[in-house]
């Protein structure tokens, strides 16, 4: 992190810092005033309870029968397990005077981060407003919400023309996207899922038009992190009325393009699956115990630009680094899209020691690596593997090779969108340290 002000540190972020040292060393004092090695026991049964959570919830995950019941009731009794034993002991109220003091602190640490390197985010251009636009839509995709919000008729009130796919036949898009191209279209939309999305926006790439997102599928990771509302998509036309434009990054796995992720190893394995798009929670429960104990023997290897991940379980590359190391998490988001790097996320968890061991120490762990590069070759045994793209399944010969091309893709969005917060930079108490002793690093 490189921390610069005309006048040293910002004096607001070394106030913050100050502050979260401050709330730190409270915690601190909370666990010692406990007495009697109160403060211990409370630390001790937080990360033993902590560890033996995450060991459970392995057992969970990997295995069926009566060990994966034994870690439901681990996962279950050990959070149980701490809440009794701070009862019993009268300990509880110091556990939660050193939790919020700690809440605190960090919070204060993040503030203390952000004012010192306020977080840009992707920065927009005047756009011309489309003549022909094409918008692509799928009726089936989020549950309906083409027909739900009204898509095609204001769609169309707004001058585009609308092509809505036949739910009942298996349409190639891409192909859809450029006889509308060779008729003259300007501009390409899509209202659907980000695999669809992904497919059109290569399309729109190659010939240098200009790409709208409807917000019109389940999930809609790529439009949350353009800033658009997933509420209501339709709010994502008034693009075409009132629009400007900004350039985004495009991911490439194996030649095709992606938006979001590229998942290798045990999720793309249960994505393979046909149960899987009926009941994804009860299938990739079924599925975990084999994918998970199995790659113990067929490995992946990843070749980044500076080192290389060996016998990986899992592999996601994501087009720009995600602000968390969970890229599924509800919540987890890439702050920006162009940055032109890609994020790599690397795991390798063989058994309820490692485990515990990334629930404990998150990015810091062995079984997890958490970082950047601009190329990402992937490597197996096997001739070919399952490829999870945006979610959806393709089987790809190795070695598989991911890139990105920055700035490949004009995305035009509503001048008023709700938007979406800037990550800030990340938790690094050393940096806390810095600004508080108004210090650059």
């Amino acid at each position: 992190m490189s921390l610069s002000h005309p006048a040293g540190v910002p004096p607001r972020a070394r106030l913050f810092a100050l502050l979260a040292l401050v709330c730190a060393l409270g915690a601190v004092v909370v666990l010692v005033a406990a007495g009697e090695g109160g403060g211990l026991v409370v630390v001790v049964v937080g990360v033993a309870g902590a560890a033996l959570t995450a060991m459970g919830t392995w057992w969970v995950v990997a295995h069926r029968g009566p060990v994966r019941l034994a870690g439901a009731v681990l996962a279950v009794a050990a959070p149980v397990a701490i809440l009794v034993i701070y009862a019993r002991a009268d300990l509880w109220p110091t556990a939660l005077a050193a939790i919020l003091v700690w809440a605190a602190a960090v919070v204060c640490a993040r503030t203390a981060l952000r004012a010192a390197r306020p977080p840009a985010g992707m920065r927009a251009v005047a756009a011309v407003r489309p003549r022909h636009p094409v918008l692509i839509m799928n009726p089936k995709s989020g549950g309906g919400k083409v027909g739900r919000f009204g898509l095609v008729e204001k769609g169309e009130a707004l001058g585009a023309r609308v092509v809505v796919l036949d739910p009942e036949v298996v349409t190639d898009v891409a192909a859809i996207a450029r006889r509308a191209v060779a008729e003259g279209a300007d501009l390409l939309g899509v209202a659907g899922g980000d695999g669809t999305q992904a497919r059109v926006a290569e399309v729109a790439a190659e010939h240098g038009l200009p790409f709208l997102v409807v917000s019109a599928g389940t999930r809609n990771h790529f439009a949350m992190d353009l800033g658009l509302d997933r509420e209501d998509p339709a709010r994502c036309l008034d693009a075409l009325a009132d629009g400007e434009e900004l350039r985004v990054d495009l991911g490439f796995v194996g030649g095709r393009a992606f938006v979001n992720t590229a998942s290798f190893g045990v999720y793309a394995e249960v994505v393979q699956r046909p149960e899987y798009r009926d009941a994804k929670a009860d299938s990739a429960l079924d599925a975990l115990p084999d994918l998970l104990l199995g790659y113990a023997g067929r490995p992946l290897e990843a070749a980044t630009d500076e080192m290389r991940l060996e016998a990986q379980q899992a592999l996601l590359i994501s087009n720009n680094p995600y602000s968390s190391p969970e890229p599924m998490a509800v919540g987890a988001r890439r702050g920006r899209l162009d940055l032109g790097v890609l994020g790599v996320v690397g795991i390798r968890v063989n058994n309820a020691a490692q485990a515990a061991d990334v629930a404990l120490r998150g990015a810091r762990a062995a079984g997890l690596h958490v970082l950047t590069s601009r190329q990402v070759v992937i490597r197996s045994e096997a001739e070919s593997i399952p490829v999870a793209v945006d979610g959806e399944a393709l089987t790809l010969p190795t070695p598989v090779t991911c890139s990105i091309r920055p700035g490949a893709l004009r995305v035009l969005v509503p001048r008023e969108r709700p938007g979406a917060p800037a990550a800030g930079p990340p938790m690094q108490w050393r940096d806390v340290l810095a600004l508080a002793f108004n210090r650059t690093t």
